[in-house]
């Protein structure tokens, strides 16, 4: 099974075989045994873990790699599986975390063995003000998502103009479709606004932030804009320490979840929010250089009665373009966990089929102890 046995001899004007042509690729690619433990490597593996051949060999995915995004191991163990994951945060060995474009595929004829395959993308290409790349000369660096948002927005911003110019001039009767059209410009800005928060690089600085007035300001949004007859319980711990958070990323989070929570449960007899504090102890991740722990003793809670997300939804909520709305995107919560890790925390997701609850936790540091 090995991929490599002695790809670094070869003759001159020598065809070359499978097995040299893998050694070539620049893709790193690890050969994994139905137990997932590295049987071969190419030598691009090799370069990026910064480990020879003998040493990678007979370790564990588990010993070498700690992937931000669950779904990979997931699928891993699954051993027939093909995944393609983009810009996934992965710490290799104890390393800070890079990201990769990850892939997974299972050896054909060979059960259970499997390819795992990682390349270092060097995310969206960088356009300069003469077009040639950003290597290519001088300019002014732009990222492709601002370009594409920017030559949208211009045109949407002129077609919502002229709709509201005609608005005004239109009977009571035809302004049904100057709103239709003002309306949809809202929510393809608003998608747009949403895609290059996914695409943004850098991280709004975390710092010192009072849990309970992100909620209260989150709440307050939220019941402006959309006045219904969901109520919104609040228990909260009023010994909470402050939380290492951006105070306005924290809103856009929580409001995310209210939103979510109050479509959820809207058509419910009685349509019930609850948003919980607590201490949770034994919460931690691995953060920076030689992974030191870093606790998350915070737990906020949104919960609702909704009917609950579709149970083959549940994986993968957190993924981009996933959603159980007929008329959403599956960006909010995508978004919601980008926000969430960027504040070195953590969300996930659970149901109580017992009492008919739908739960979203996020579990945030203690100001003062993030290294």
């Amino acid at each position: 099974m090995s991929l490599l046995p002695d790809w670094r001899r070869t003759e001159p004007g020598q065809k070359p075989d499978p097995k040299r042509v893998v050694a070539s690729l620049p893709l790193a690619l690890l050969q994994l045994d139905p137990e997932l433990v590295v049987a071969s490597v190419n030598p691009a593996a090799e370069q990026l873990m910064g480990q020879s051949y003998r040493r990678l060999v007979g370790k564990s995915v588990a010993e070498l790699f700690e992937f931000e995004e669950p779904l990979i191991l997931g699928r891993l163990a699954d051993g027939e599986a093909n995944l393609f994951a983009r810009g996934v945060g992965v710490r290799i060995m104890g390393q800070p975390v890079r990201t990769f474009d990850v892939m997974t595929s299972p050896v054909t004829h060979c059960p259970g063995w499997q390819l795992l395959m990682l390349h270092e993308g060097v995310g969206v290409e960088a356009l300069t003000g003469d077009g040639r790349g950003a290597g290519g000369g001088e300019g002014v660096a732009l990222r492709a998502p601002e370009v594409l948002a920017h030559e949208i927005k211009n045109p949407l911003a002129g077609i919502r103009g002229a709709a509201q110019l005609l608005d005004r001039k239109l009977s009571e009767r035809d302004r049904a479709m100057t709103g239709l059209i003002t309306a949809e410009v809202d929510r393809i800005a608003k998608l747009i606004d949403q895609m290059q928060s996914l695409s943004r690089r850098s991280a709004e600085p975390a710092q010192e932030c009072n849990l309970h007035e992100a909620v209260r300001r989150a709440e307050a949004v939220l019941v402006a804009g959309h006045p219904s007859n969901v109520v919104i319980e609040e228990e909260f711990d009023p010994s909470l320490p402050p939380v290492t958070a951006n105070a306005d990323s924290l809103v856009q989070v929580l409001l995310n979840l209210l939103s979510n929570a109050r479509e959820a449960c809207q058509h419910q007899l009685q349509p019930r929010i609850s948003v919980r504090t607590r201490f949770a102890s034994g919460i931690q991740l691995h953060v920076g250089p030689g992974g030191k722990p870093l606790r998350l003793p915070i737990e906020l809670r949104v919960s609702d009665n909704g009917p609950g997300i579709d149970p083959k939804l549940r994986d993968h909520i957190f993924e981009p373009f996933v959603t159980g709305k007929k008329s959403g995107q599956g960006l909010g919560l995508a978004l919601v966990q980008k926000l969430v890790r960027e504040m070195n925390g953590r969300i996930t997701h659970d149901r109580d089929e017992a009492n008919g609850l739908t739960h979203f936790r996020i579990h945030l540091p203690v100001a003062g102890s993030v290294p």
